[in-house]
């Protein structure tokens, strides 16, 4: 293992040019396991959500403000879940737990970005079936194509900014010789209990994001689903408020999924431990994978225009 150190900080700090990920097992009977689970998981997950995005992108009938937003939160949920699982794979398969300095920042920064992408979207969703069972005659008024793209662009300047902010924090801080991070990821939290310098900056940004990130989207679809639930109890018919419910059941079933499992992982007393780790799993890969299947089981729009983009598919072959 390489260190390079540092003659102007005291004795018992370096500057650390790898990282061990100690995963989720040591047990090498295990691994193949591990191996075969995961990559089968992320292959789901990728397959899936292109194939929202393109039948999304090929059916005209799908170019409203719901499906746009769709087919972005499909695009974040194959990144966010490309910036861990493939690092750990390549990891399983090489009987190796390293990650280089510079890949494990990069990897903090792009599941931030990924992650707040995801937050970001699913409260502009939820905003959007508000306005679309609350104010149904303004609905096209008001979600327009210049809000639906100014809603995406301002949700990806916070991500990227915050990101960008704490990573360059994170390339001050000087590391200790242990420099074992206890998770399949390089997860931030752990990160910084490894640093031997000064972390208050650090940790006053991250609880000053945690509020922007999750308290206050979660807020805003904490109000836009009490509107939406004052408005189909209103409606006079059982039919009616199925029929209502049904157009914004499958984002509340994405919503409590994601949540459920982040607020797991954050209130969980040890986030390395077992129980920790698979809570993150929930939310980094499962609830992306499943995503697809929760947004096409239920709509029938989506059904048709995979149908249709698997028989284009199968003609061309």
């Amino acid at each position: 293992m390489k260190f390079i150190v540092n003659n102007m900080e005291p004795r018992n700090q370096t500057s650390v040019s790898e990282f061990l990920l100690l995963g989720f097992s040591q047990d090498s009977e295990h691994q193949p396991i591990l191996f075969g689970l995961f990559l089968s998981m992320y292959l789901v997950t990728v397959l899936g959500n292109l194939l929202i995005i393109l039948a999304v992108s090929s059916d005209s009938y799908l170019h409203t403000p719901m499906y746009f937003f769709l087919s972005n939160l499909s695009f974040a949920d194959i990144c966010f879940t490309s910036t861990t699982v493939p690092k750990m794979l390549v990891n399983i398969q090489t009987q190796s737990k390293s990650i280089t300095y510079a890949g494990c920042i990069a990897q903090m920064y792009f599941f931030m970005v990924f992650g707040g992408m995801d937050t970001f979207l699913l409260t502009v969703m939820a905003y959007d079936r508000f306005v679309a069972i609350c104010h149904p005659l303004h609905y096209t008024v008001i979600m327009n194509l210049w809000l639906c793209g100014l809603l995406v662009l301002v949700s990806w300047f916070i991500s990227l900014s915050y990101s960008l902010i704490q990573s360059l924090l994170m390339l001050r801080l000087s590391f200790c010789t242990n420099w074992v991070i206890p998770h399949f990821y390089c997860e931030l939290a752990q990160a910084l209990m490894l640093a031997c310098s000064d972390t208050l900056v650090n940790h006053i940004l991250q609880y000053m994001v945690t509020g922007l990130l999750g308290i206050v989207p979660f807020s805003g679809i904490l109000f836009s689903y009490s509107r939406i639930a004052s408005s189909i109890l209103r409606i006079p018919s059982a039919n009616g408020k199925y029929k209502t419910f049904s157009t914004c059941a499958s984002h509340l079933s994405v919503v409590s999924l994601f949540y459920g499992t982040g607020l797991g992982v954050y209130l969980s007393s040890d986030a390395s431990s077992w129980r920790g780790m698979i809570a993150s799993l929930m939310y980094t890969v499962v609830t992306p994978m499943l995503n697809p299947f929760i947004y096409s089981l239920r709509n029938r729009d989506i059904k048709r225009a995979l149908q249709k983009v698997l028989r284009i598919t199968l003609c061309v072959q």
